[in-house]
């Protein structure tokens, strides 16, 4: 039982010695995706890390970057697609023989490069690697939206109506296109929901994850049926609609440019702001010029509901 336990452990540190004296006297540049939130996090953990040996050396080289010089014959898109490491001697290796090489260089790490050299292990290694590469994007988004820096907490209520009103607006001219066969209205629908659409994504950009509404969906579906309702009734009851909400959003948009003024530190947001403003402007104009003639006393009361309710709605936004 000892001579097996002997010759275990012999074994052991025999595998242990091996992958030292194979990195011995080495330089392992690792090339990595700087711009990838899940890149940046796992590199900062080797970077904090010393080469197990005086002998290893270990050089980061961000492939992100336009002005990194990259190994010869390879191209850009390809360390960006995979993680890779160079040796001394120019070999690159890629995906799991990388990581590999890599962890045989650090303290606690190298196990899991004595386990990988085990048979079979690293090709398991690389199939795990390529399932996670087909999910990286979708966990490369929620890592991006988890690291964006928070609004300070006396703008965040108004950018969360903001976002709250430009999801409704999206959804607004969703309902027109669903429902209206009207090719003015459709055109109409067309153009500004492109616009309506810009203006969510530059919000979007602003306010991180943790600090927008909790009431999207209810939004979404508030939009739609705004849209779609007076779409059952004709044009005039959809551009009447549309000057009663963008009125009530011209409003709300200069309430907060008034806030911003003067505050050089908010320039950027408050630029934002005025060019959402202006736009729904034209919307509001644009949709008066193509009503014709005067709501009657039915649709005015349908525009004082949506007034009153994307008040209610932005005030609502603002708290949750």
């Amino acid at each position: 039982m000892r001579r097996s336990t002997a010759l275990w452990s012999a074994s052991w540190h025999s595998n242990d010695m091996s992958i030292e004296l194979k990195t011995a006297n080495q330089v392992l540049t690792v090339l990595y995706d700087g711009a990838c939130p899940l890149c940046r996090r796992e590199i900062g953990v080797y970077q904090n890390l010393q080469p197990l040996s005086d002998c290893q050396s270990l050089s980061f080289l961000d492939v992100s970057k336009q002005e990194s010089a990259l190994p010869s014959g390879g191209l850009r898109a390809d360390y960006l697609a995979r993680f890779h490491v160079q040796t001394s001697d120019g070999k690159i290796l890629s995906g799991a023989a990388a990581f590999v090489a890599l962890w045989a260089t650090l303290p606690g790490w190298r196990y899991l490069a004595l386990l990988a050299r085990l048979p079979g292990a690293t090709p398991c290694l690389e199939f795990i690697y390529r399932a996670f590469l087909k999910i990286r994007p979708q966990m490369q988004s929620v890592a991006r939206m988890l690291e964006a820096p928070r609004v300070p907490r006396e703008l965040a209520g108004d950018l969360r109506s903001d976002q709250a009103g430009e999801t409704g607006a999206v959804w607004i001219y969703r309902g027109l296109l669903a429902v209206s066969r009207d090719a003015g209205v459709r055109s109409f629908a067309q153009r500004h929901l492109v616009t309506e659409q810009s203006h969510l994504d530059s919000i979007n950009a602003v306010l991180p994850w943790s600090q927008r509404s909790r009431l999207l969906p209810g939004w979404r579906v508030a939009g739609f049926l705004t849209g779609a309702l007076p779409a059952l009734f004709g044009p005039r009851a959809v551009y009447a609609t549309i000057e009663a909400v963008e009125t009530y959003v011209d409003h709300h948009y200069q309430h907060q440019v008034d806030k911003l003024q003067g505050r050089s530190e908010h320039a950027d947001l408050l630029a934002l702001l005025l060019k959402c403003q202006q736009d729904e402007c034209e919307h509001r104009d644009e949709a008066a010029a193509l009503q014709g003639q005067p709501a009657g006393s039915l649709l005015n009361l349908w525009c004082l509901l949506v007034g009153k309710g994307s008040a209610v709605a932005v005030e609502l936004a603002r708290r949750v």
